[in-house]
Formats: C-alpha cells, sequence, structure tokens
C-alpha cells in the first residue's frame, strides 16, 4: 500500500499528459461509446448514484458503462445493475490505479461528487468531463470540460446526480435492476422477522437505547421477529440497547453481501441515517429511516424511488439544522448540519423523535406493502 500522496500525484501526472495529448480536441459525443463514473463515496452516496446509472442507460443503451467503487461496495455490483461494470478504487492504492488505467480512453465521464476525481478521469483519457459546479477549492475543477449547478429547489440526491446529464427523467425503480449479490452462507431467522439498525458513522446520528429497546418490543407484540444490526466495533451499542439479549444480534458478524440477503428476506428495515438504510431501499425492503442531523429531501426516494416502500422519520425545520453546505457547494435550500461531537453534546434532533412517530410510520408502510402484494 502507497501513501495517498504519491498516488495522487501520479494521477495528476497523467491527467496533465492526456491534457496536453488531447489539446484542442476535446468535444463531446453525441454518442459516447465508453462513459466513466468517477468518485469514491460512501456507501449511502455511492448506492444513490443509481438514478445516474439508470439514465445512462436509458439514454446510451449500447455504450460501455464503467463506474470506480470503494473496494469495500464493490461486492454489491458483482451483477453489473444497468449492465454496468464496477471497478474498485481506492485513492491510497495505486495498484487500483493500474487497474483502472488499462480501462483508459472514455468518450464521456461523470464526476457525481467531489471534483477532485475530474483529475482521475482526465487521467485514464476521458475526452468531455461533466460535474457540478461550486467545488472548493476551484483546482479540483480545472480538468471539467462542463460544469452543472446544483438545481435550485429541493430535490433528492439521487434525482440531483441524474441531472448532470442531458433528457427526460428516468423511469422509476424496480428492484430487478438490480441482482442478488452471491455471499457465503450464514443462519438466517425464522420469519417474519424485522431488522433493526442501530450503529452510524457518528454518535450525533444514535437515537436512545430506551427507545429501541420500546421499539423491539412493540414489532414483538405484532408477531415479528427483532433480530439486530450494527457495523464492527458497534457491539456496545446493541449491549446497552438489550443487556439481556432478549433479540437475536448481528452486529459485526456479516459481510456486505450477507447483510443484503438479511434484509431482502426481512418484512421490515428501521434504520438510522445511514448507508444501510440505502441498501434496504435498493433491496426494495421496506424501510423506515430516522433522520437527525442529516436531510430526509436530499437522502429521500424523490422521484426515482417515488414507488419504493420507504418511509422517513424527521423533525422538520429543527433549529439547529441549518447548514446549507453539501459536498463542499454552497446551496440555499439544503439545511443540514455537519457537526461533530465536539460542536454539539447532545443529538437534540434525534431525541427529538418519539417512538409513536416511528411506529405509526412502521403501521404506515407495512400496509402499503401488504397491499401491494395484494
Amino acid at each position: 500500500m502507497f501513501s495517498r500522496l504519491p498516488a495522487r500525484m501520479l494521477v495528476i501526472t497523467l491527467a496533465l499528459l492526456r491534457y496536453l495529448w488531447t489539446l484542442g480536441r476535446r468535444q463531446p459525443s453525441d454518442f459516447p461509446k465508453r462513459i466513466l463514473v468517477a468518485h469514491h463515496l460512501l456507501l449511502g452516496d455511492t448506492l444513490m448514484l443509481t438514478p445516474l446509472l439508470a439514465k445512462l442507460r436509458e439514454r446510451y443503451p449500447a455504450s460501455e458503462i464503467t463506474m470506480t467503487v470503494p473496494k469495500a461496495i464493490y461486492p454489491l455490483y458483482q451483477k453489473r445493475p444497468y449492465g454496468v461494470r464496477a471497478l474498485p478504487y481506492d485513492p491510497r492504492d495505486i495498484k487500483t490505479l493500474w487497474v483502472l488505467m488499462k480501462t483508459a480512453g472514455y468518450d464521456l465521464a461523470i464526476v457525481p461528487g467531489d471534483n477532485r476525481y475530474s483529475w482521475l478521469a482526465l487521467a485514464l483519457g476521458a475526452r468531455w468531463i461533466i460535474a457540478f459546479a461550486g467545488d472548493r477549492p476551484a483546482y479540483k475543477s480545472w480538468p471539467v470540460d462542463e460544469l452543472i449547478p446544483y438545481p435550485d429547489i429541493p430535490a433528492a440526491w439521487g434525482d440531483m446526480v441524474a441531472g448532470l446529464i442531458g433528457g427526460n427523467a428516468q423511469k422509476h425503480y424496480i428492484s430487478t435492476d438490480w441482482g442478488d449479490p452471491d455471499s457465503a452462507p450464514f443462519m438466517l431467522p425464522d420469519t417474519p422477522y424485522c431488522v433493526l439498525h442501530v450503529g452510524a458513522s457518528s454518535p450525533l446520528k444514535h437515537w436512545e437505547s430506551k427507545k429501541w429497546a420500546a421499539l423491539a418490543s412493540h414489532l414483538t407484540r405484532l408477531g415479528m421477529r427483532v433480530v439486530w444490526s450494527a457495523g464492527p466495533n458497534e457491539e456496545h451499542i446493541i449491549a446497552a440497547i438489550d443487556p439481556a439479549e432478549n433479540y437475536m444480534s448481528y452486529a459485526g458478524q456479516l459481510t456486505l453481501t450477507q447483510l443484503w440477503h438479511l434484509i431482502k428476506r426481512a418484512s421490515l428495515l428501521v434504520s438510522l441515517d445511514t448507508g444501510i438504510a440505502h441498501l434496504g431501499r435498493i433491496i426494495d425492503t421496506p424501510v423506515v429511516t430516522l433522520f437527525g442531523p442529516g436531510s430526509a429531501i436530499i437522502c429521500g426516494p424523490g422521484e426515482f424511488w417515488r414507488n419504493s416502500p420507504y418511509r422517513s422519520v424527521t423533525i422538520d425545520n429543527f433549529s439547529c439544522r441549518d447548514q446549507r453546505i453539501l459536498f463542499r457547494r454552497s446551496i440555499s435550500w439544503v439545511r443540514r448540519c455537519g457537526r461533530g461531537t465536539k460542536e454539539c453534546a447532545a443529538p437534540r434532533c434525534m431525541q427529538a423523535i418519539d417512538i409513536g412517530i416511528v411506529t405509526d410510520s412502521i403501521i404506515e408502510i407495512l400496509k402499503g406493502a401488504h397491499a401491494l402484494r395484494n
């Protein structure tokens, strides 16, 4: 494993050489044969690129589409959703760059998040690069040929990234467009069961232990078997919620593809605002997501997932959810909070979510899912 700096310098060097080679010949193609989606996003943000992939495939049915993905997420794309080839990439791992270099020569590149990956797109020989405007510092956008402003009205981020390419809105999500990845066998709970995912990237997204425990009791009375889910090193969260171990826990035990199959067979997923909530939406399991600091609009279903069984639970217009930044861009309508624990002693936005709001959303979504099946 090489340090991040040499890998970045190599990307910049290759990008400059590519730019000099194509100087005066850079222009968009009406029918790009090879398309690249370049990024290094977290799980949830990566899965929210699905509307972009669907739109690219719909607009360019015969094109070869390649997308970089973090190595940990790569197994989810095993069955090539929308015919997209995923390639694992880590900016700190120069070996992954060499693999990407063997694919060089793209007619079009889309950079949906951090514009620093426009340099990667240029290094891979992209002849035309599209990204969002407004990234900082400005040098990150130097290789970009076409800068698209963020929409000036509220929208889900998945719909925003799909807007990076022209044309009509893509069709709504159909779960059969995404094949189930293979995984090693593991013991599944008896059905019907529900998954409660209690881990998150920040303690400011956590919900109180007593509320999780009360929700588990409520779902048990509804006739569901409750199972806990959390990531590696988050077992202590479940120990605080369920010290008597009344319910089965999968915390830190499953690979991402195994977690896919656990959620796939569940009647319900209740999750904090984390990548697992987006995974449940891809799988098309009924999902209830609890939002505190995050934006239920930006991370919501938007148009693409409008017909999916999904509910957001949040306290609208919470006073300290007042930051307007998304991927380093200032956007007037954005209301979210990216503060850390040094700035915020307790997640009042999560504490304000009452269990009654959550149970009402669960009943509503389960009724809707039952109606769809019948």
